[in-house]
């Protein structure tokens, strides 16, 4: 037997978060788990502490439903503090916490990842990982324990400056027309609506969806985004900003060029 995943919807227009009532209307008899993501990739979208509130209310009346929290970016927060679910009393047994050393301590090379969850569901998980996957190094585990329980100040630092990038690069996207951005509250990404640019043409040949653009972009641009399509929304392409503030307006610029050739 294999999980069905059941997809709810967090558009643009919502700020790419999904409601208590979406939550409810997707629960079923059989449902196991909510895989949440906050802050998200490749949105940027944060949840409150009332909005989880409001989700977690919704959980309450169904008690066997677990919720897997993806905090991977936890410490890349724009809004003055990182909220999760599992702060809830009625949620912190049935929450599953992932996260790891990747963004917030940049090394996503050393692959460190942890989960942190009720101790019986921990030990099964570990039972399970150590039967399928190859242990990681001891300099990895080492430097992992080292960043998290160092001096935590270059965190805050960086913070700081994807906080002015992200800045800067919502600034640069909006000033391209044609182009909707959200503002991401997290993480480093943001995730424009490009869809206006659908149907335009450059030397006979069509831009249909996301995937083309991208590779419009890649090929005329010289830059690399992500086709919305691989996150569900073919309106959108990703851009990360975790990368020098020249490198951004170069990158926008050229990308501005790009899509004004297409008619």
């Amino acid at each position: 037997m294999r999980g069905i995943p059941v997809v709810i919807e967090a558009k643009f227009e919502s700020n790419f978060k999904i409601t208590a009532s979406q939550l409810e209307s997707a629960i079923t008899p059989k449902t196991k788990a909510l895989l949440l993501c906050s802050p998200s990739n490749p949105s940027g979208a944060v949840y409150s502490k009332s909005e989880l509130r409001s989700l977690a209310d919704v959980l309450a009346n169904h008690p066997g439903i677990f919720v897997i929290s993806d905090e991977i970016y936890e410490h890349i927060n724009f809004i003055g503090g990182h909220e999760t679910i599992a702060q809830f009393a009625d949620m912190k047994e049935r929450t599953v916490l992932i996260n790891g050393v990747s963004k917030a301590y940049a090394m996503t090379g050393w692959r460190i990842g942890y989960m942190a969850g009720p101790a019986w569901l921990a030990k099964a998980c570990d039972k399970l990982q150590g039967q399928t996957t190859t242990g990681a190094t001891t300099i990895a585990q080492k430097a992992a324990a080292a960043a998290l329980s160092g001096d935590q100040s270059c965190v805050s630092e960086m913070n700081k400056a994807f906080k002015r990038r992200k800045e800067l690069i919502v600034k640069l996207v909006r000033e391209i027309p044609g182009i909707k951005v959200y503002d991401p509250d997290g993480a480093f990404y943001v995730f424009p609506k490009v869809d206006a640019y659908y149907g335009k043409s450059f030397n006979g040949t069509k831009i249909t969806s996301s995937t083309e653009l991208c590779l419009y972009l890649l090929e005329h641009a010289h830059i690399a985004t992500v086709p919305g399509e691989a996150f569900g929304d073919p309106d959108c392409i990703r851009i990360s900003f975790a990368t020098a503030d020249e490198k951004l307006v170069d990158a926008m610029k050229r990308m501005k060029d790009a899509l004004g050739t297409l008619a």
